[in-house]
C-alpha cells in the first residue's frame, strides 16, 4: 500500500480560516481508504474506510476542539 502526500493552498479549514495544508491518501484498492488532511492552522480531518464498509471520520479543530467523531458500519443491522 502506498500513500500519496499532496499540499494544497487557500482551503477553508474547519475552523473556518482559509489556510494552506497537506493532504495524505493511502489506498489498498481492496476495500481500505484513508484521507488525512492537516490544516496550517492545526485544524485535522481524518476520514478512514474499512474493508468491511465501516468509516470513521474524525474533524478536530485547533484548540483541540472535536467537531465530529463518528463511526459506521454498513454490516451492522
Amino acid at each position: 500500500m502506498v500513500g500519496n502526500t499532496i499540499d494544497f493552498t487557500e482551503e477553508r479549514a474547519p475552523c473556518g480560516w482559509i489556510v494552506d495544508g497537506l493532504r495524505y491518501q493511502e489506498d489498498d484498492t481492496a476495500g481500505l481508504f484513508i484521507d488525512e488532511v492537516t490544516y496550517a492552522c492545526g485544524c485535522l480531518q481524518v476520514r478512514r474506510a474499512f474493508h468491511d464498509g465501516s468509516t470513521h471520520v474524525r474533524i478536530v479543530r485547533h484548540d483541540g476542539t472535536v467537531l465530529l467523531d463518528e463511526r459506521s458500519a454498513e454490516h451492522e443491522a
